[in-house]
C-alpha cells in the first residue's frame, strides 16, 4: 500500500523536527545533516571523509538523543581486533557455559572512528552486520534491533597511516558525505558556547527509536514511477560502462539509490519519487562506489567528474512522476 498525502505530509513535519533538534548540537550543517536522516530511515549507512576536529562525533552523540536510541564508538587503532567489534563467547567456570560479551557494534548509532586506520580484517568485521543488520560469532548468530546505523569517519588517504577501504565495504555504505568546517557564524556561535563541551547533552528525544523503525516502513511505501526506476538503472549501466572506470555502480548501489530517493521525497512532503531526487542524491551515493581505471585515474580523472558526465548524457524522465 502506498503512502498518502496526509502520511507524507507528517512524515515531512516530523524529518524537520529531527533535522532541527539535531541542528541544536551539529550547527551550521543541515544538508549534511539531512542527509545522514535520510540514510537512517533507509535503513544504511555513512562514510564521512572529513579532517579532524569537524564535529563527527557529536553528530553521531545527538543523532542517538534525538531517536531516544543507544550509542557507541569504536576508535579504529591499527591494532584493533575483529573481536574487539563485535564482542567474544568467553568460558563461565561458574555456570560451566559460554557466555556472549557483546561488543560496541551493539547500539542504534555506532560511529567507527577513523574507520581506514584498521587493518583490512578488522574492517571485514563490519560487513556482515552492515548487510544483514546480524553477527554470527562462533557459529551464533545475533539480530541487530532496529534502527542501526554506521557512522564511519575516514581520514583522507593521503594522511600517514590510513588504509583505502575494500570495494565491499564501500558498497556497503548508503550515503558518503563530509560535514566539513562551520561557516563564520557558526563558528562564532560554538565559541561563545564553548564552556558546553557536549552539546548533544543538553537535546531531548522527538521520537522514540521504535517510531523511526515505522518512519523507515512508511517511507518505502513511497510510489516509485517505472520511469524513474528505469532511469535509475540507466545511470547505473552507464558508470559501468565509461571508459574511465573498472567498477560501476553495482546493484546494491542502485537499490541504495531507490531507498534514500523514496526517504528523501518523503521528507519534502510527497508520496512520490521524482527525477530530481536521484539527481540530488547521486553525488552522495554513487560517486564513492566508482572504481577508476588506474591509467584514467593517473590523467586526473576523478570518480565526480564521472558522474557528473554520466547525468548530463543521461536523459531524465520529463513527466510529473505522481501516485
Amino acid at each position: 500500500m502506498s503512502m498518502t498525502e496526509e502520511q507524507a505530509a507528517w512524515f515531512a513535519e516530523t524529518f524537520a523536527k529531527l533535522v532541527t533538534n539535531v541542528g541544536q548540537a551539529v550547527l551550521g550543517k543541515p544538508q549534511a545533516v539531512r542527509l545522514i536522516l535520510t540514510s537512517m530511515l533507509a535503513e544504511g549507512h555513512v562514510l564521512l571523509e572529513d579532517a579532524p576536529g569537524t564535529g563527527k562525533t557529536m553528530l553521531a552523540r545527538a543523532l542517538a538523543a534525538t531517536v531516544q536510541g543507544t550509542t557507541s564508538r569504536i576508535q579504529f587503532t591499527p591494532d584493533l581486533l575483529p573481536s574487539d567489534v563485535t564482542g567474544i563467547t568467553i568460558y563461565d567456570q561458574k555456570t560451566q557455559a559460554f557466555e556472549f560479551h557483546r561488543g560496541p557494534i551493539f547500539a542504534n548509532v555506532v560511529l567507527a572512528d577513523e574507520i581506514n586506520r584498521a587493518s583490512p580484517k578488522t574492517q571485514s568485521a563490519l560487513l556482515e552486520v552492515m548487510e544483514e543488520s546480524r553477527v554470527t560469532v562462533d557459529g551464533t548468530t545475533y539480530t541487530q534491533e532496529r534502527p542501526f546505523m554506521v557512522i564511519a569517519t575516514q581520514n583522507p588517504i593521503e594522511q600517514a597511516g590510513t588504509y583505502r577501504l575494500p570495494e565491499a565495504q564501500l558498497d556497503r555504505f548508503l550515503i558518503k558525505t563530509s560535514m566539513g568546517y562551520p561557516d563564520h557564524a557558526a563558528t562564532v556561535e560554538l565559541l561563545a558556547g564553548s564552556a558546553t563541551r557536549d552539546r548533544s547533552a543538553a537535546l531531548t528525544a522527538v521520537i522514540t527509536s521504535a517510531a523511526v523503525g515505522d518512519m523507515a516502513d512508511l517511507a518505502a511505501s513511497v510510489h516509485t514511477d517505472t520511469s524513474v526506476l528505469e532511469y535509475i538503472a540507466h545511470l547505473a549501466a552507464a558508470t559501468r560502462e565509461a571508459p574511465e572506470t573498472r567498477l560501476g555502480v553495482s546493484v546494491r548501489g542502485a537499490l541504495a539509490m531507490v531507498r534514500a530517493a523514496k526517504v528523501w521525497a518523503a521528507a519534502e512532503g510527497r508520496n512520490y519519487v521524482l527525477p530530481d531526487d536521484v539527481l540530488t542524491l547521486a553525488p552522495s551515493v554513487f560517486t564513492h562506489r566508482l572504481v577508476m581505471d588506474p591509467e584514467a585515474e593517473f590523467a586526473g580523472a576523478t570518480a565526480s567528474a564521472v558522474l557528473d558526465q554520466v547525468l548530463a548524457s543521461t536523459a531524465a524522465p520529463q513527466q510529473r512522476v505522481n501516485a
